[in-house]
């Protein structure tokens, strides 16, 4: 078995939505899940009679009908009243069901997930964006379940789905981060091992979900086809998010007098970098890529930056890096786009990435050295410390 138990990096702070919804589901299960799980139902009750209807049609009769009813629980009523049902959906339930869970232990380990992944993707959306693409994956990720069983009468209860939304947008965001597994595997037993975190999700995906719905034709007590749902659209909502901010526009430049004849290289060669701002972030027409060499691109960068216009100099860094080659002038503005979410915005994961993707580019020694000292900076910011590790490439 492999347990996860944390990621890295992983900066101080409180992920208080993240808090929230853990305690939420919680509270559920405590003042809802766990009383009702003590409770028979009445023998008469008619909403007995059509669960255990849909319950034998679910398991082809495997079962006999009398066994099924010692097992009912006031809970499993109340769950196949209120969760959504794919035969009868209704909108409330599509909320609803996120936090109701099946038992303590499908609780602990969505719980686990949402605390080890959620804190991150918070910290990069805000705390509510981030309850909005949670709530919102989870609900394509119930609709994702209802579009392949349509004529289930079978709940689909658990925050899985909206906790595999945040899951894509881990793996789109922080492609150069660490999980750490605690393995009861030789050789490796009582050890942790730091496995990346594309590799964990990966598997996440493919092995522990894609696989198992192909077998079972979404047959199995799993919702397969909910996680893979959410998990999509956590990736597609990350992926259009990254888009936008490269083709945004600056406000601020808009109506500044720029034209889309204007010689931005010369105007940056000039010294006259507001009229390239202009001229590059404000125009109405889209900027072709090319427009500045990176050595330029990087100048107009740091002039953005020195005169407040961090939101701009983000923009044109990440320009850089998506038309450059790697090399020396990628390998800066990847440091620039580092230092900038680490000092001015306080966005210590995303910088990670740009801090390694620096010494991958193969930059100057002084490049490398800034690097290496913001990955250090990250570092000693970190929530959790592990002792010995080991990490798996």
């Amino acid at each position: 078995m492999v347990l996860p138990i944390g990621d890295a990096p992983n900066p101080r702070g409180v992920p208080i939505v993240t808090y929230l919804l853990i305690a939420a589901n919680i509270a559920v299960y405590v003042l809802v899940a766990v009383p009702l799980e003590a409770v028979r139902p009445a023998p008469g009750d008619p909403v007995l009679a059509e669960y255990l209807r849909a319950l034998s049609h679910a398991m082809q009769g495997r079962v006999p009908v009398a066994v099924l009813a010692r097992q009912v629980s006031a809970y499993d009523l109340f769950v196949f009243t209120h969760a959504f049902r794919p035969a009868e959906p209704s909108a409330s339930a599509l909320l609803l069901s996120l936090f109701l869970h099946a038992g303590f232990l499908h609780l602990a380990g969505n719980m686990l997930f949402l605390w080890i992944y959620g804190d991150n993707v918070e910290r990069r959306l805000g705390p509510v964006r981030y309850l909005v693409a949670y709530l919102g994956t989870g609900v394509v990720a119930t609709l994702t379940h209802w579009a392949s069983s349509p004529g289930s009468q079978i709940p689909v209860v658990g925050a899985s789905g909206a906790i595999s939304g945040v899951l894509g947008f881990y793996f789109v965001w922080f492609p150069r981060n660490v999980v750490r597994l605690l393995w009861f595997i030789p050789p490796f037993i009582g050890q942790v091992v730091e496995v990346p975190a594309r590799i964990v999700l990966g598997f996440y995906l493919v092995l522990d979900n894609v696989l198992p719905y192909l077998v079972t034709r979404g047959e199995g007590g799993v919702a397969h086809a909910a996680h893979i749902g959410g998990f999509i659209a956590g990736v597609v909502l990350a992926w259009i998010g990254d888009r936008t901010a490269l083709s945004s526009r600056s406000a601020r430049f808009d109506g500044d007098g720029a034209r889309d004849d204007d010689d931005v290289a010369a105007l940056v060669d000039d010294g006259r970098f507001a009229e390239a701002a202009a001229a590059y972030l404000g125009r109405s027409s889209p900027v072709r890529r090319g427009a500045l060499s990176p050595d330029r691109a990087l100048a107009l960068a740091e002039w953005l930056r020195r005169h407040g216009h961090v939101d701009a100099a983000l923009v044109t860094l990440r320009r850089i890096v998506r038309d450059a080659p790697p090399g020396p002038a990628t390998a800066a503005a990847h440091v620039a786009l580092g230092r900038i979410l680490l000092d001015d915005l306080d966005q210590p994961t995303p910088a990670y990435q740009h801090f390694l993707a620096a010494l991958d580019a193969g930059g100057s020694a002084d490049v490398v050295a800034a690097a290496r000292a913001g990955l250090a900076e990250i570092t000693a910011r970190q929530k959790r410390q592990v002792g010995r590790v080991r990490r798996l490439e």
